[in-house]
């Protein structure tokens, strides 16, 4: 049975289009990983789903438990996961790859920018979902990543831009 992850990052505190994307899985969410932030409780993104959440703290979430980066292993994958703005964002991914092999693990996960990334031309697959609230990318819609690993092992990796997905009024 095939494995589906949503991966999200930067909602700031409007939910409304992270309930989308949960819809929108229609129940075949195995995880979910949030990238950090959240601007809210951690405890108010595990409520949306009934599976596994993975979650780092990102630079504008104040007063959680969450780590800043981890290590977590998604099936056969071994992924690093942080929000990115302790490496620079995009211009830390070299780092964060470092990290990454120093650490055996094959995907790098980071948020912050509000850009999406899907980089698989290298050993360690990078990944950034964008932001499912406040794009910053040419057509400024919000984005996520849905990760897809096959029974036979193979992954891959689907951006999703909806129109029906929306910006905040705010």
């Amino acid at each position: 049975m095939s494995v589906k992850i949503l991966i999200v990052s930067d909602s700031h505190g409007n939910n409304r289009n992270l309930i989308q994307a949960v819809k929108n899985m229609r129940g075949t969410m195995d995880m979910m990983i949030h990238l950090g932030d959240m601007e809210c409780s951690p405890d108010s993104i595990r409520s949306l789903v009934e599976c596994p959440v993975e979650m780092v703290k990102g630079n504008c979430d104040y007063g959680n438990e969450l780590q800043g980066a981890r290590l977590i292993e998604i099936g056969e994958h071994k992924a690093f996961i942080t929000h990115g703005n302790r490496y620079g964002g995009e211009l830390g991914i070299p780092t964060m790859n470092d990290i990454a092999k120093e650490n055996g693990a094959d995907i790098v996960m980071f948020g912050h920018s509000h850009k999406p990334v899907i980089d698989t031309k290298s050993d360690i697959v990078v990944l950034n979902p964008g932001s499912i609230s406040r794009p910053r990318q040419d057509g400024f819609r919000p984005t996520y990543l849905v990760m897809n690993i096959e029974d036979d092992g193979r992954t891959d990796y689907v951006p999703v831009s909806y129109t029906h997905l929306t910006l905040p009024t705010t």
